[in-house]
């Protein structure tokens, strides 16, 4: 980590600012909880409608692989919504990085967060290093498979506070895959940084080899009670109070 070459940090979320749990133990239930509803009462905005025909294609190439939940009926509004709500439990069964999935779950997820039932976790050491990175004018950016929308509402509703005043951009599946080398390559363009000039930090290895192989600089985060996984050259970090102290 190059100190005063790097212009911009871009994290990833579970595992990295916020804890693997709250990920699979709460966010997770709470769209499978409340999906079926959701559907049920958004699906005639335009917006939900994207996301359902855009499931619909998925859950059709899933059929022709041999793939997936009973078929895809649409002979009442309840069919829809049951159809729709067994693919989407199906594929977070598979924990599918699907674009439409994750656009639904945001959308869902954002009831929740506004009730109040949802409040978003950071660890400890995360509020310090944004504040102690924006005095070092580095950059922050966000990069995970979940959309932007879930992004923004964890960072904004945190049980440290809104967190969103110090990041500059957010990053999805929309963007590419998280394993891919490319991914890394349009995020250095929006951000009119070379890749030498951004830092990426992950508690996944092949994501940040993709980035690696796209030039730019890597951090193993290993959260204390988390395995530890091959680092394959990463440098490692278990906090964030080493990252630009």
């Amino acid at each position: 980590m190059a100190e005063q070459q790097t212009r911009a940090v871009l994290l990833d979320i579970e595992g990295t600012t916020t804890p693997f749990e709250f990920v699979y133990d709460v966010l997770f239930p709470f769209a499978r909880r409340h999906v079926r509803e959701f559907i049920s009462q958004q699906r005639h905005s335009a917006e939900v409608r994207a996301d359902l025909e855009a499931l619909k294609a998925e859950r059709r190439a899933d059929a022709e692989a041999g793939r997936g939940p009973t078929e895809w009926r649409e002979d009442s509004a309840d069919s829809q919504v049951e159809a729709a709500t067994a693919y989407v439990h199906w594929l977070m069964d598979q924990d599918r990085k699907s674009t439409a999935l994750k656009s639904l779950q945001g959308k869902v997820w954002e009831d929740g967060y506004l009730s109040g039932e949802l409040k978003g976790q950071v660890y400890a050491d995360v509020p310090p290093a944004f504040e102690r990175w924006r005095a070092q004018r580095r950059s922050i950016y966000i990069f995970s498979s979940g959309s932007v929308l879930a992004q923004k509402l964890l960072f904004a509703h945190t049980d440290r506070g809104d967190l969103t005043g110090y990041l500059q951009g957010y990053f999805d599946t929309n963007t590419g895959a998280k394993n891919d080398r490319a991914s890394y390559e349009r995020i250095g363009a929006a951000i009119n940084s070379t890749a030498a000039e951004v830092l990426f930090v992950s508690d996944v290895t092949a994501e940040l080899d993709a980035a690696r192989d796209a030039g730019t600089g890597t951090a193993l985060c290993v959260r204390p009670g988390r395995p530890a996984p091959e680092p394959r050259g990463h440098v490692i970090v278990n906090t964030f109070d080493v990252i630009f102290p």
